[in-house]
């Protein structure tokens, strides 16, 4: 056989060069961990930068194929599974004693420690600066610097108070999370047997002790029960070779592996019988293996080098970011312009640029960072009262935009127990006698306690069957092992009952296991009435053969137990004889049955009502998996599974992934490939539910990682949310409290981005209009203030019930839509101010400036309070829907202070005046205009884009 043209270079990799497959970046989720071999900029200056950069052009990898990485690794797999002995030594360049001292040293040195992740981490002022490194806190940080120049120092304060909350909650949040991807170091911290030859002349075969992180490719290994495998292992030799995959399929039944065996092309990666897996333990039996990967080049490094990658931002990221660009660019037209005009006017440039830099302030929205924060925090406090923790603040705004949440089977859809459902003989009738005989066994039974052993005595107890097992004794027990897939009791009644039949009279021995390997030890077969015996037929295992299929198809598990009298002479005391399982009677098979819970339907509707598509990733087969998706009202139209994806072309994988809504026998590369080609091919924010080592993968590519306090310790470093409960309520509570913090988070933007842009609008007007500033540099920082402090509580307010029935994403267009259409009538208030006040009042003068800002500055703060309200719904405000009693508070104290101002001592230290009661008058009728003009815009609008936020 030969041998391939790049697996020579792959297999020189390991022994000429320290080369290391590339960690590639797709599907990752994390920017807190950077990976030794990635050209990282040393500051964090030139990272963030670039990164800014890239964001035009970044695109997530779509599940669609496989990288280039994990390509080699299964040509690599594959072609040493199919090769005999002899060729598997050759490739990895070993010998039938292993490797010498010096040329494992030599190889380690080559090759590099054997850790299945490197990653070091980031310093902290990198995460520091990552985190200060937001326009918006840039542009605050500028303008502070500006006021302290221009000694104003309380403005100046402000902002960078700001600033400082906002930039600490991020850097705790990054710094917390950093340590994610580390827990795989774990696999690494055990001793290994290693088979190693030494002796100048004549060679010495030694079994020594290494650490794991010192085996190279070409050692051979000695295994036994517990060991780990230090790395992918082709196996050499073995016998009764049980092997546990949880680590890597989060399926906790055992493999069988065997070394006398050749696989071909079409045996799926994880069901090759002759190699083992880093990270994968052995439950039972010993044998010797060959290592042919190491380190970042074993399965299991390729499958989750993609943990801890720098996480590119989200929708809501990009979409603030690309909002700040705009006002950033719009702040310095306007500056400009205004610094010209007073310039022009009064020409002391001084003044003018202490008033520029007021109007930026004013413009720009200050409150955003604590606004989120407050809304993401008090998403979070509430979440924890249905005890859900929540480790990114950030995954509480994603649940609200969440459209597909991909879930496990066991324990989320399932109670995770077995419970007998019932006992059939092979005509397909209970009898009584299979249950007694199973019954004994589970109760005898004392090596390797499984789970359907309580299932069986509980069913006897729960339907008051009395066996009787003090009637018997245990005579010996032969232990389950993977190439039997059984286990046998045999027992020897205390007392003779003659009520029996003659054949189960004196010792008995009782089989029960895997239906199919029972079946091979029976030579007859009870007829339908249970009192005679009958040769075991062809026509019998077809008839046990379809009534297992209908109970498999229902989701059943099945056992099957025989019998076989025994005499005295035939027990060989401990030692295994094959001839002692051999001529049995069948009885019949049991079904088992793990329950779904009882919540679990109800929440997956509510989930569906909430627009959140359910898909079931599951890990056993397909059949049990369509039946508990069935109980629970899943759709099983379209289904899948991990080897029949494996074939696909990319467009197909795409549309199969669309389509089905249960996808069963995937692997761990698998559920991410799902995730990502939801994400990107399929537009969705996706969650997904996990708690394995399996699901690492999907949890840190996906939108929203979610597992439970139970789960492995990677899983839950990697997830943003932890559920102290496996229920799916927890889920829905956490989608509706995610478009609440959306919701109102998007009223804050949008409300100042509209009272802001607005107002600044008007005030240059006002500038040119009248050649002065229409409110000192003093006044207006005051007032914006004001503004931005009435604005805290809007995380306290309420959301209506149509908005946390439908899916919450950013629109930038959708932004920009709703300003053009809602603008113009924050300005069209201003105006109308503008000209009361100069025909009105007279007030188009320099002389009577005082008033005029006094009237402005009024005007001005009740227009940004009261917007608000007009903003917040689509109903009409104050009578179809009422704001939540903070946000109401806070307008009345917000604008009775702003009433109140010019007629205090402060109000002289602004040079403000009192102004008459009947502008006052005007007030009323100008807002109740602007609330019926807002309010015709907002049908129109609703009209024409059906939806208001």
């Amino acid at each position: 056989m030969g041998l391939p043209k790049f697996l020579n270079i792959f297999s020189l990799d390991f022994h000429e060069r320290n080369h290391r497959l590339p960690l590639h970046s797709d599907g990752g989720n994390r920017e807190t961990l950077v990976p030794e071999n990635v050209n990282v900029p040393r500051n964090g200056i030139g990272r963030s930068f670039w990164s800014l950069l890239g964001l035009l052009t970044w695109k997530k990898n779509d599940g669609g194929s496989r990288t280039e990485e994990e390509e080699k690794v299964y040509s690599w797999l594959y072609a040493l599974a199919q090769s005999n002995k002899d060729l598997v030594y050759e490739y990895v360049r070993s010998t039938e004693r292993g490797l010498s001292f010096r040329e494992a040293a030599q190889r380690l040195k080559d090759a590099g420690p054997n850790i299945p992740i490197n990653f070091t981490f980031p310093k902290w002022w990198h995460l520091l600066w990552n985190s200060l490194f937001h326009p918006f806190n840039i542009i605050l940080v500028v303008l502070s610097v500006m006021s302290y120049i221009t000694s104003d120092e309380p403005n100046g304060s402000i902002m960078l108070v700001l600033v400082f909350i906002s930039v600490s909650l991020r850097f705790y949040q990054e710094y917390s999370s950093s340590k994610a991807a580390m827990k795989l170091s774990e696999f690494v911290r055990c001793p290994i047997k290693v088979q190693r030859c030494a002796g100048r002349t004549v060679q010495t075969e030694l079994v020594v002790q290494v650490d794991q992180c010192d085996v190279v490719p070409g050692d051979i290994i000695v295994f036994e029960p517990g060991d780990l495998f230090p790395g992918d292992v082709r196996l050499l030799t073995s016998k009764n070779l049980l092997v546990s995959q949880s680590s890597l399929t989060g399926e906790f039944g055992s493999t069988e592996k065997t070394a006398d065996v050749r696989e071909d092309a079409s045996t799926p990666l994880l069901d090759l019988r002759n190699i083992c897996f880093m990270g994968t333990s052995v439950v039972s039996g010993v044998g010797t293996g060959l290592v042919v990967s190491t380190g970042s080049k074993t399965y299991m490094s390729t499958i989750f080098s993609t943990t801890g990658k720098l996480q590119q931002p989200d929708d809501f990221e990009r979409g603030i970011r690309h909002v700040s660009y705009v006002l950033i660019a719009l702040i310095l037209v306007v500056v400009t312009i205004i610094v010209l005009i007073n310039y022009h006017a009064s020409h002391d440039s001084s003044e003018s640029i202490v008033f520029g830099i007021s109007v930026a302030s004013a413009l720009t929205p200050q409150m955003l960072p604590l606004i989120i924060n407050a809304s993401l925090a008090k998403g979070a406090l509430a979440m924890a009262s249905k005890r859900c923790i929540v480790k990114s603040l950030s995954a509480i705004r994603d649940m609200g935009s969440m459209d597909i949440i991909c879930i496990d089977k066991t324990g989320t859809l399932t109670k995770n127990t077995a419970i007998m459902i019932d006992y059939l003989d092979c005509w397909g009738t209970p009898k009584e006698k299979l249950l007694n005989y199973a019954f004994l066994h589970a109760y005898f039974k004392t090596q390797q306690k499984h789970p359907l052993d309580d299932a069986i005595m509980a069913y006897a107890y729960a339907n008051n069957f009395r066996f009787q097992p003090s009637k018997w004794s245990k005579i010996d027990e032969i232990p389950f092992d993977f190439t039997r897939r059984r286990v046998s009791v045999i027992l020897e009644p205390k007392i003779l009952d003659i009520s029996w039949n003659t054949y189960f009279r004196g010792r008995v021995l009782i089989t029960k296991g895997a239906l199919e390997e029972v079946v091979k030890l029976c030579s007859f077969v009870e007829d339908d009435d249970g009192t005679n015996l009958s040769t075991f037929t062809v026509q019998d295992n077809e008839r046990i053969l379809n009534i297992s299929e209908k109970l498999s198809s229902n989701g059943l598990r099945l056992l099957g137990v025989a019998i076989k009298r025994l005499e005295t002479v035939n027990i060989p005391g401990m030692v295994y004889d094959e001839q002692i399982e051999s001529n049995m009677i069948f009885l019949g098979l049991l079904s088992f049955f793990d329950p779904p819970k009882d919540s679990a339907k109800q929440a997956l509707w509510q989930l569906a009502e909430r627009g959140v598509k359910a898909k079931v990733l599951a890990g056993d087969t397909l059949s049990l998996a369509i039946s508990i998706c069935k109980e629970v009202g899943i759709r099983t139209t379209h289904v899948a599974t991990g080897p029949e994806l494996e074939i696909l072309d990319t467009g197909t994988f795409h549309e199969t992934v669309k389509r089905a809504t249960v996808l069963a026998k995937l692997t761990p590369t698998q559920k991410l490939r799902v995730v990502q080609s939801l994400q990107t091919e399929g537009n969705h924010i996706v969650g997904f539910l996990g708690d394995g080592v399996n699901d690492s993968l999907a949890l840190d590519a996906a939108n929203v990682g979610i597992s439970v306090d139970s789960g492995a310790s990677i899983a839950k470093d990697l997830a943003d949310i932890i559920l102290l409960e496996k229920d799916l309520n927890v889920l829905v509570a956490g989608v509706d409290q995610g478009r609440v913090t959306f919701g109102n988070t998007m009223k804050y933007i949008r409300i100042s981005v509209l009272a802001n842009l607005g107002s600044i609008i008007s005030i240059l007007i006002a500038t040119i209009f009248f050649k002065y500033e229409p409110l000192t540099p003093k006044q207006l920082l005051v007032q914006n203030f004001l503004y931005n402090l009435g604005q805290t509580v809007i995380p306290w307010d309420k959301m209506e019930d149509s908005y946390v029935k439908t899916p919450q994403r950013w629109s930038l267009r959708g932004l920009a839509m709703f300003t053009l259409w809602n603008g113009p009538v924050c300005s069209l208030c201003d105006l109308t101010t503008l000209l009361f006040l100069w025909l009105y009042y007279k007030s188009n003068s320099s002389t009577s400036s005082h008033f005029f800002h006094s009237a402005w500055f009024i005007e001005g703060l009740l227009m940004q309070t009261l917007i608000i309200h007009l903003i917040r719904t689509e109903k009409i405000p104050f009578v179809e829907e009422v704001a939540s009693w903070p946000v109401t508070l806070s307008t009345l104290v917000i604008s009775s202070i702003g009433i109140a101002i010019p007629y205090t001592p402060l109000g002289n230290v602004m040079q403000l005046m009192p102004v008459p009661v009947s502008y006052f008058g005007f007030l009323v009728v100008l807002f109740l205009g602007y609330f019926t003009v807002g309010q015709l815009v907002k049908r129109a609008y609703l009209l024409v884009f059906k939806t208001w936020f």
